[in-house]
């Protein structure tokens, strides 16, 4: 039995504007060990991440990693692009992507949780469509699709290193 806590500061909201959207409540931490594992999630470089570029890059293939794309609609940032082809690379991670295979369902605090990551599968679907809208090419893999799988993926997408536009 998970006792939901909230913390008496709130965590202030985003806004476009001018940050005076109302605070959210922010959920405590159920021991100092998981904020430890909760804070050395990172954004970039996950080690999915790292596996696929490095293979792509023993293959030949040049890439920008984590590049902030200002689209029309959105700004978007690819784990892996290649901006000559306007391919747009995404390792997902299957908790915080809701992957329908292997994504588990947050027991503790699932208030808060549930809606945060349902918010991340919304964003990219957006990303993706602003991509597309683009002319970018999207590419979505999952964390546990083998680096294998994951390269032949990509290379369906970008096509020969050597045959650059």
């Amino acid at each position: 039995m998970a006792q939901e806590t909230t913390r008496e500061t709130t965590q202030p909201a985003r806004d476009a504007g001018h940050g005076t959207a109302p605070a959210r409540p922010y959920p405590l931490p159920l021991s100092p060990g998981r904020s430890a594992n909760m804070r050395a999630n990172r954004r970039s470089d996950t080690k999915p991440e790292l596996a696929l570029r490095s293979a792509l890059h023993a293959m030949g293939y040049r890439y920008r990693k984590d590049l902030r794309l200002d689209l029309p609609q959105r700004r978007v940032r690819p784990d892996i692009a290649f901006t000559a082809r306007k391919v747009a690379v995404f390792v997902d991670g299957c908790f915080w992507h809701a992957c329908p295979d292997h994504g588990s369902a947050p027991k503790n605090n699932e208030w808060y949780w549930s809606p945060k990551l349902a918010r991340n599968v919304e964003r990219d679907r957006a990303a993706d469509a602003a991509l597309t809208e683009a002319g970018w090419t999207v590419v979505r893999l999952w964390e546990h699709v083998p680096v294998a799988d994951a390269v032949a993926a990509v290379i369906a997408a970008v096509g020969n290193p050597r045959s650059l536009p």
